[in-house]
């Protein structure tokens, strides 16, 4: 089943495409959340502490394979737009083959680099040992994650963003399944959490590939012809590189951050590590919502429509914005109780400093939203180097400005805290000032 963005209803034709997408991540972040939920009610703050600087150091690494796989997904847009056949296949191919490879090196890297994690983000000694020994079974499943997202990214490049659900809806379902037998049926512990988190991502990797290689001709047909032409290569690189670049940027930031967070103790650590789980499921429908915004751009860029641009990119704006708006309040209205999900009712610290986290970030959330829409803008016009730029300033100010002020002490650990939605805004700043520069100097867009 593929979509065409290209005609219909705008806005339409738009939502119909990135609801599944959400629904498709929200259940991501829900077996994200079972883990920490799990480990932190029933392993205690310890636990909770690791799984969720783990969390940080996996979303680091997989966003290089995301992002890798975006910029595909970007160039396949623009091919299907164009009616391109023979070119969609050509890409299919160089694609698969240059993830492929860096996939098997980001697996060997992780595992030879283990021990040095624990001096990298400063992680205490009573936390490292739990860190470890769920890193060691996290890490095998990072295959997993690029064949499911690149055979993602694939179907919804041609508009179907129907199937992606299916498969990552049984998997979060499997997940919280395993975790609560894993965890509290046999007792293994965090080795538990991340053994089911792996089987679950293998289910959903292994099962959406083979339903694309039955199901879509442009699989079944790649391996007829193995000459890639060095323009092809080099367009593949120019997207997916630097988006993998920004997605690698923007979680290399987060893991410097924390590495300040880890340095503050296993209180903070854990706060932070419950808090960053609702704060991603927050804001996770309007960074789909980009993603969705970004591949109805690219049809429609690839097929030379521009009032259809410039009428998604009215739509897209308005529909994000108001989103943020009632998050936000959900979020400071609902912090307390949000946070005694995933930590025990003793631990005041621990809910007070993961409150005061999300009070802070939460207001702000038409930033990141308006960061979204530009990041999925710039990437389908063929701009992703923009998206890097934006990506460098929203994070280095985030990293400087913690550093900077939770080293005043009568500033402290909410200068981390502050720090994330300054250096949003100050991105936004430029990528609208880029974009009106852009128009002026085209005419059109």
């Amino acid at each position: 089943m593929k979509g065409d963005l290209t005609k219909g209803p705008v806005m339409g034709s738009m939502l119909r495409f990135a609801v599944p997408m959400i629904l498709g991540n929200l259940l991501q972040q829900c077996y994200n959340v079972a883990d920490t939920l799990i480990v932190g009610q029933v392993l205690g703050s310890n636990a909770l502490a690791a799984v969720g600087s783990s969390f940080t150091l996996m979303t680091f690494l997989t966003s290089i394979l995301l992002g890798l796989c975006m910029g595909s997904g970007a160039v396949f847009s623009i091919r299907f737009g164009q009616r391109d056949e023979n070119g969609l296949r050509e890409s299919i191919y160089a694609s698969f083959v240059l993830i492929a490879g860096i996939t098997i090196l980001l697996n060997i890297l992780s595992f030879a680099c283990l021990d040095g994690i624990h001096s990298f983000l400063q992680v205490p000694k009573e936390v490292w040992g739990l860190m470890r020994e769920y890193l060691i079974i996290i890490f095998s499943g990072i295959a997993a994650t690029f064949l499911y997202n690149y055979f993602a990214s694939f179907l919804r490049a041609v508009g179907n963003s129907v199937v992606p659900l299916i498969f990552l809806a049984v998997s979060a379902l499997l997940n919280i399944i395993l975790d609560l037998w894993f965890v509290l049926g046999i007792q293994t512990g965090v080795a538990g959490a991340a053994g089911a988190t792996v089987v679950s991502q293998y289910i959903s990797g292994l099962g959406i590939a083979i339903y694309t290689l039955m199901r879509c001709q442009e699989f079944r047909t790649i391996f007829k012809n193995f000459r890639i032409r060095w323009s092809c290569i080099r367009e593949i690189a120019s997207f997916s590189i630097l988006t993998c670049i920004q997605q690698s940027v923007m979680n290399l930031g987060i893991l410097m951050v924390q590495g300040l967070v880890n340095s503050f103790g296993s209180t903070i650590m854990a706060a932070f590590a419950a808090a960053v789980k609702i704060d991603a499921f927050a804001y996770m429908p309007v960074q789909d919502f980009g993603n969705a915004f970004s591949t109805f751009i690219a049809q429609n860029y690839g097929a030379k429509k521009e009032e259809r641009i410039r009428v998604g990119l009215k739509g897209a704006i308005t529909v994000a914005m108001i989103f943020c708006i009632v998050i936000s309040a959900a979020i400071w209205i609902f912090a307390a109780p949000l946070m005694g999900l995933f930590v025990k009712k003793g631990e005041i610290e621990i809910i007070a400093e993961g409150i005061r986290y999300l009070r802070i970030e939460g207001a702000f959330y038409c930033g990141i939203g308006c960061l979204f829409l530009l990041y999925g803008l710039y990437r389908a016009l063929g701009k992703p180097g923009m998206s890097v730029i934006l990506t460098i300033i929203s994070l280095g100010t985030r990293v400087a400005l913690a550093y900077m002020l939770s080293a005043v002490p009568w500033i402290g650990v909410p200068g981390i805290w502050w720090a994330i939605p300054i250096g949003w805004f100050l991105a936004d700043g430029v990528g609208i000032f880029y974009y009106i520069r852009l128009r002026h100097q085209k005419g059109s867009l």
